[in-house]
């Protein structure tokens, strides 16, 4: 049976270039990039080439990349380490009702330590009003931290009149970028950004390597205590294999690429929206290029999902991270639906490597399987 790959927003299938830039750091170039010696050497300038090649990609200086294992991780050490270099002066945290569990979980935790987080609510399409924000910000306040591009209903909020705003007051900004880097509008600079969340296997890239831009000049415990990699703030002998590969896979990602997934995208939001029944979930607009979110009218999208399985087509009913829990999604409870109606959802994720064929026969399948649950 052939299989199409539509959770692309869980993970991505590695570039060809990608695992071709790799393979000599882990059989010929293999050495330590701590290590003085020619391979240590050796992996050390492959280390800083792909540094800059990040960097490049963000609009951001080289010395403000710090590589880590991944978006987890970077979020977290955001988090974490500007509240420890803050705390008891500043306590406060604000986000908002749809990040990554990761951010969630680790405001619920730091709350524990003597946080005091708000978590903004959003409209029904999962945008964030800055005017709330701007509002929430107090002089205890040590960050904001919103997710750019969701990933599970692909709403992309407008970080630059964020970081205008954090800006102005004096604080501190941090977007996790992992679903929006490459495919949308990411510079530091322009959109005043302070600390910034990116990883490699949502854009081709190998899983386990992810990077937090910090802006120069900011004071941020660290997590990892050791060798004092990453200039003292990452302890912990670098992935270089994977590093590599991170800096191809952003190097290789182009406006061509994502204008094609947009086409596709809204093909896919065109047709299925047509039937009884469908309802898109976030915006039409400002959203990721490759994200659909869909909920049915009294079918389980995890029943949908098991049907387009047994066509070969891998969706997904909600984020990755959330299958562990088996949970109602908090994104979609968050933008107004009911736990029913959020049960009934499922995301549609494309890649550049998703082909027109591959979308006709995934929206034949489901028009079939929505006809059968409307027959009964």
């Amino acid at each position: 049976m052939r299989q199409i790959y539509f959770d692309n927003a869980a993970s991505t299938k590695v570039d060809e270039r990608v695992l071709s830039e790799m393979k000599p750091y882990f059989t010929e170039k293999y050495g330590n990039a701590s290590s003085v010696h020619e391979k240590g050497l050796e992996a050390k300038r492959a280390l800083e080439d792909s540094r800059s090649k990040i960097a490049k990609a963000i609009n951001a200086g080289r010395d403000e990349i710090y590589f880590t294992s991944g978006g987890t991780e970077a979020n977290n050490f955001a988090l974490k380490g500007l509240f420890f270099s803050n705390f008891p002066k500043k306590n406060h945290i604000i986000t908002t009702k749809i990040e990554h569990d990761c951010v969630i979980n680790t405001c619920k935790w730091l709350e524990k330590q003597g946080a005091k987080v708000t978590y903004l609510n959003v409209d029904s399409e999962g945008f964030v009003n800055p005017k709330e924000i701007e509002r929430a910000i107090t002089d205890k306040t040590i960050l904001v931290s919103i997710i750019h591009g969701n990933n599970e209903i692909g709403t992309i909020q407008d970080i630059e009149t964020i970081g205008k705003i954090c800006k102005e007051k004096g604080t501190l900004f941090h977007t996790d970028a992992c679903q929006s880097f490459t495919k949308t509008l990411l510079d530091v600079r322009k959109q005043n950004l302070d600390l910034v969340t990116l990883n490699a296997h949502k854009i081709h890239g190998p899983k386990g390597v992810g990077a937090l831009y910090i802006r120069k000049g900011i004071e941020i415990t660290p997590l990892f205590h050791g060798g004092g990699h990453e200039r003292g703030l990452r302890s912990g002998t670098e992935n270089v294999s994977g590093i590599v590969g991170f800096a191809k896979a952003a190097e290789i990602a182009n406006e061509r690429d994502v204008q094609k997934m947009k086409e596709q995208r809204d093909r896919i939001i065109n047709e299925l929206t047509k039937i009884q029944g469908v309802k898109l979930n976030g915006p039409r607009e400002k959203r990721l290029c490759n994200n659909v979110n869909i909920s049915f009218e009294n079918v389980e999208g995890e029943v949908v999902g098991g049907y387009l399985e047994n066509d070969g087509i891998l969706t997904s009913a909600g984020s990755a991270c959330m299958s562990h829990s088996g949970g109602i999604s908090h994104v979609l409870k968050a933008i107004g639906l009911s736990d029913e109606k959020a049960s009934n959802s499922i995301r549609v994720s494309i890649s550049r490597f998703t082909t027109d064929e591959e979308i006709d026969y995934f929206l034949e399948k489901i028009k079939k399987i929505l006809g059968k649950f409307r027959k009964i």
